[in-house]
């Protein structure tokens, strides 16, 4: 009977040790990332030699997922314009389609995990068409600032 008692006392033992709250994990805490691309025609895929040109700034929030962005633009009336999937020179599908077109276009989206981890790993790119360049005129890599 002792040892019944025994076992039980030590079990009880554990389970609290067990459970205790120094042996909690807690998540990383979230992070605010500042990003950043030039626009022209000399980082389109293909290249050209358009004169329009612009800016990218953005922030990303990995607690919320969330990416803030600012695009500004000149020298181009624009028939389109998206966040892409893809790393320099690597044309990919669109990501985010901008709402409206007129600079500045700004906008906050949430991504998705494969998305956020190609943004914080270059593998995203601003792509703004035109009725010239209907593939895309300009084109900015997106990096961490």
């Amino acid at each position: 009977m002792k040892k019944a008692y025994l076992y039980l006392a030590l079990s009880a033992a554990t389970l609290f040790t067990a459970c205790s709250k120094d042996d909690e994990t807690t998540a990383p805490a979230a992070t605010t990332t500042e990003t950043t691309a030039t626009i022209n025609g000399a980082q389109q895929t293909p290249a050209n030699n358009s004169t329009a040109t612009g800016t990218f700034t953005g922030t990303y929030n990995s607690g919320t997922k969330q990416l803030a962005y600012t695009v500004t633009y000149q020298g181009i009336t624009a028939t389109a314009g998206h966040i892409h999937l893809g790393g320099p020179g690597v044309a990919g599908g669109v990501a985010v389609p901008f709402d409206k077109l007129a600079s500045p276009i700004t906008g906050t989206v949430t991504l998705t995990a494969d998305q956020a981890d190609k943004l914080l790993t270059n593998g995203l790119y601003v792509n703004i068409h035109s009725a010239a360049y209907p593939q895309g005129e300009i084109r900015g890599d997106i990096r961490k600032k």
